[in-house]
């Protein structure tokens, strides 16, 4: 499946629009203590753990994403947009976008 963030994909023209879905993972609150618990991980002023739990929960809001629009029968996802928030200690990540058949 297609994922982009750009409206549309060069060269295919959409066919169908199927409306908007959205995918979501939540990092628990142990995370952040978690983390820093390993704060030696940090070089440079990076956290590879840190990196590394984003990294998972992103890849887990996008394949989120790609099954919802499989779901309506999209083969692609246009206008894609991650966002990141903190709520109560926890870390959610948010992928949404426009699920559309690509012909």
């Amino acid at each position: 499946m297609i994922v982009t963030t750009t409206p549309s994909v060069e060269g295919r023209k959409i066919t169908a629009y199927h409306g908007v879905v959205v995918g979501e993972a939540i990092l628990g609150a142990n995370v952040f203590r978690d983390l820093f618990a390993g704060i030696t991980d940090i070089i440079g002023g990076r956290s590879g753990a840190y990196e590394q739990s984003l990294a998972e929960a992103r890849g887990t809001a996008l394949r989120e994403l790609e099954e919802r629009a499989a779901a309506v029968s999209g083969n692609a996802v246009v206008g894609v947009d991650l966002d990141y928030e903190v709520i109560n200690n926890m870390l959610m990540v948010s992928a949404s976008g426009t699920a559309v058949t690509l012909g």
